[in-house]
């Protein structure tokens, strides 16, 4: 299938690596430009524009993109459109990850200090970065836009509750904004990994817990990276030519 993303141009917040990296790489794959943002790890960014072809910057480039700086979605937003002329499709992956709450700690313990930041960075940004990506798309009357989620909006976890909470607001942010979007020729949907195979996933996760995760897996096994990539290049494509306000889980069944 073609999915008419030659040319287009993509920013991936949070492409260094996981699942932000591996749709970094399927875009790539289908003759996008990409720009891979990162907000520490500028090395790893430039190795994997180099690796998508962008020794001069004309397939790929690094871009820095901070979740707790309020000017950086405009400018990440503006560096895409200053380098290409355009952004076609944004893919809103980076994260705030936060403490998880203890077992025998209850919720209402949680200090403010602690899970207001896990709130506050995992929706407002994605929303400032989506107002400034907007402009362009509509002007040119084409654009698709992905929020990546996460299975605890949808399931719930015990201990996530802010996590869960600010990934659940993506949701009701895609079903409104479709309606300001769709006449203009702009599609929003929601992508919701379940539990991934990702190096941090691997390295941290404790292997009882995965084992338990996997039998509770109507499919056996974990999503791989690189099946969320696809997911979210086909609903950020051209071949996408009506889904909006979805929202997809790659889970496994779960």
């Amino acid at each position: 299938m073609d999915l008419g993303l030659n040319g287009r141009t993509v920013l991936v917040t949070g492409a260094t690596s996981g699942i932000g990296r591996a749709v970094a790489r399927a875009f790539s794959a289908e003759g996008a430009k990409v720009a891979v943002s990162y907000r520490t790890d500028r090395a790893a960014a430039e190795e994997l524009a180099r690796e998508l072809g962008g020794e001069n910057g004309d397939r790929a480039f690094p871009v820095p993109y901070a979740l707790d700086d309020p000017a950086s979605p405009a400018r990440v937003v503006a560096a895409v459109e200053e380098r290409w002329g355009a952004l076609d499709v944004l893919v809103a992956n980076a994260v705030r990850w936060g403490v998880r709450r203890k077992p025998g700690t209850p919720f209402e313990s949680v200090p403010e200090d602690e899970w207001l930041p896990v709130v506050d960075g995992n929706l407002a940004p994605v929303i400032r970065t989506v107002q400034h990506a907007v402009p362009g798309m509509r002007r040119r009357g084409w654009g698709r836009i992905a929020l990546i989620s996460s299975h605890n909006a949808l399931g719930g976890n015990r201990g996530q509750e802010f996590y869960g909470a600010a990934k659940a607001g993506l949701h009701g942010l895609a079903r409104s904004l479709m309606w300001d979007l769709g006449g203009d020729g702009l599609l929003v949907n929601v992508v919701c990994p379940g539990l991934t195979a990702t190096e941090r996933m691997l390295r941290g996760l404790p292997e009882p817990v995965r084992a338990r995760e996997i039998a509770a897996t109507p499919t056996g096994r974990l999503s791989e990276p690189e099946e969320i990539a696809q997911a979210v290049a086909f609903l950020c494509s051209g071949a996408n030519r009506n889904i909006t306000g979805e929202s997809l889980t790659v889970a496994g069944g779960r």
